[in-house]
């Protein structure tokens, strides 16, 4: 099993149950895991043939700040739709932080989801 892993994908963003805390942006952190279709014993060393995780960065980005949200569950699922639709995967693990309570480090929500 081949994975791809992008950690802590900071992206500033409209989400927030509130209507104060949507108007102002914040930073949510995005854990992405991606398992690709095809094997990695014939990439040739070209990134043609694997997921460019850049790509997946601009679109993750792209789609996030696309609109405001209510939810940080609404966002996980969007992307991983979207990341399935998009990329030659196979599964997806979505893994958002978002800092809201002071006394906690971060609320997170996670969806796996495979194509």
């Amino acid at each position: 099993m081949n994975l791809i892993e992008i950690h802590e994908l900071k992206v500033s963003c409209h989400v927030g149950v509130t209507d104060e805390e949507l108007f102002t942006p914040q930073v949510i952190v995005f854990d992405i895991t991606l398992r690709p279709t095809l094997s990695w014993n014939n990439l040739h060393d070209n990134i043609r043939n694997t997921i460019d995780y850049v790509q997946v960065v601009r679109e993750v980005e792209t789609l996030v700040q696309s609109r405001p949200r209510r939810l940080i569950e609404t966002i996980a699922e969007e992307v991983s739709r979207m990341l399935l639709k998009t990329f030659a995967i196979n599964f997806c693990r979505i893994r958002i932080d978002k800092f809201v309570l002071p006394q906690t480090r971060s609320v997170s929500v996670v969806v796996e989801r495979s194509a």
